[in-house]
């Protein structure tokens, strides 16, 4: 957490002794339609009907959460409690973060970096 805080205050270190440059819009190329020949299409081998009713479906995605969804902060939120939340959720990832599990390590960080944009977001620059 202290990593992405330093970057935060460097972040608006630079916006200030920086001057504004103009931002390009970004140009994605436009994807290939994908051609397969027809003569490897016609050696794949061919799935019996039965075992494509009997797979069970794929799981849908979960949609991406918004910081303040993953925080638990509510619009109908004051400022205290917002930051008495932040604190509490920063102190418990925080401690996760040095874990030796990976995918808890994942979890912390990505916790960790909503508390960030929240807290920017609400009480504004670091």
């Amino acid at each position: 957490m202290f990593k992405k805080v330093l970057q935060s205050i460097s972040k608006s270190l630079q916006r200030q002794t920086a001057p504004a440059k103009p931002v390009a819009p970004e140009v994605k190329p436009a994807p290939a339609a994908e051609v397969k020949p027809a003569a490897k299409a016609e050696k794949a081998p061919a799935e019996s009907t039965l075992k494509k009713i009997a797979a069970p479906p794929a799981p849908a995605p979960e949609p991406e959460k918004t910081p303040e969804q993953l925080c638990g902060i509510e619009p109908k939120m004051n400022k205290d409690q917002i930051r008495d939340r932040l604190k509490l959720l920063y102190r418990r990832y925080n401690r996760a973060a040095s874990s030796l599990d990976g995918k808890t390590r994942a979890e912390a960080d990505k916790m960790l970096t909503a508390i960030v944009k929240v807290r920017e977001k609400t009480f504004g620059e670091i």
